[in-house]
């Protein structure tokens, strides 16, 4: 039969491909369920019990459709950020308003500048609108900033994306630094700022929400999926200067976050005692993964994040046979995708019980490969 043909020259011109395989697929092709899952950066110390009862209390009602405005979780993010509610847009997670905002600025050929090897999801999005992508390199395994710079006023960039803390390395800039950043980009450039594992980093990492709350070229993007633990519910949010901000109401999906995502999202933001719990977790798990890596005469990076990205000491070759060993023995983890970075892999912080699975086999696998 033949192929339906009236598809766009760009749908056509695209690769079939997704930003990352998850889990899910490896373990069907594998035939089995992995035993540890630290590839994600999800929150495996799960969210609130008290956000489980709300999501429990909502259950009954998804029958109905969400506020489509998000209301009551813009009014309550807004009293967290400082911010009025009309500067803040609720949306699926990071992932969805990155699409969102590529979908409002660019257009074919439109020059976007990012760090090569830095998150790829927002890439796909580029690339699914037919935005030019313009890279530089990692310096000292963290997003140059002067390079971004240059790139964006040599190519007359209509956007830059830069992550702080960052994926996949897990390292960062100064709240002094990321400013100074932004308020030198040129008006007509946006930042697309992303501040998916801000409740892991050190305070000094973020910039106060007063220092960039009156730039109208700066987007900062946050998450439910990463601290709270809801990375299933697909909850992310957007802050700015209102006129910036209230652009995403002319494109996003107004039903997009669901019933129960809404619900979770402010039973969590409401319970900052198990953030507070969450987070001292994963600073001990992150001390707990670098102390396994030192042992086996690797490198831990210092990582802000729910995250530890571990320097292997040799080249891709070698990280990608320690990954497949650990996959093959039913720890997932991942990599860093391209050259330096991936003479690294990146372990996720998680219960004790999966990274005592990752010691062990970890140990055996270095073993093996002598």
């Amino acid at each position: 039969m033949p192929a339906f043909s009236h598809f766009t020259a760009l749908a056509q011109s695209l690769p079939p491909t997704v930003p990352f395989v998850g889990p899910e697929t490896q373990e069907r092709a594998r035939g089995a369920e992995f035993k540890a899952r630290l590839g994600a950066n999800e929150n495996g110390f799960g969210p609130a019990p008290s956000v489980i009862e709300a999501i429990a209390r909502q259950a009954e009602l998804s029958w109905r459709y969400a506020d489509p405005e998000n209301h009551d979780l813009r009014v309550a993010l807004g009293t967290h950020l400082g911010l009025s509610p009309e500067r803040v847009v609720v949306g699926e997670g990071i992932d969805g308003l990155l699409g969102l905002i590529v979908r409002l600025i660019v257009e074919p050929g439109t020059p976007v500048v990012t760090s090569l090897g830095a998150y790829p999801t927002f890439n796909f999005h580029v690339a699914g609108f037919g935005g030019r992508l313009v890279t530089v390199p990692y310096r000292d395994d963290r997003e140059d900033l002067d390079a971004l710079l240059d790139a964006v006023r040599r190519e007359n960039a209509a956007l830059v994306y830069l992550s702080n803390p960052d994926n996949p390395m897990g390292t960062w800039h100064s709240a002094e630094a990321v400013t100074e950043f932004a308020k030198a980009l040129p008006e007509t450039t946006m930042l697309v700022l992303d501040e998916a594992y801000g409740e892991t980093a050190p305070a000094s990492a973020l910039p106060a929400i007063a220092a960039l709350a009156d730039l109208p070229n700066v987007l900062r993007f946050r998450t439910f999926s990463k601290a709270y633990g809801l990375a299933g519910q697909r909850v992310g949010y957007v802050f700015g200067v209102e006129e910036t901000v209230s652009m995403f109401h002319r494109v996003r999906n107004h039903f997009g976050v669901n019933r129960l995502g809404q619900a979770a999202a402010l039973a969590a933001l409401k319970d900052q005692n198990w953030l507070a719990h969450v987070i001292a977790q994963v600073e001990t798990s992150r001390d707990r993964i670098a102390a396994i890596a030192s042992r086996q005469g690797f490198a831990p990076i210092a990582s802000a994040t729910n995250f530890v990205t571990i320097d292997c000491g040799r080249d891709s070759g070698y990280a990608k046979a320690i990954l497949d060993g650990l996959v093959s023995r039913g720890i997932f983890i991942r990599m860093p995708g391209v050259t330096p970075l991936n003479r690294c892999i990146r372990i996720s912080t998680g219960p004790a019980a999966e990274i005592d699975l990752f010691e062990a086999e970890l140990k055996n696998i270095v073993a093996d490969l002598g």
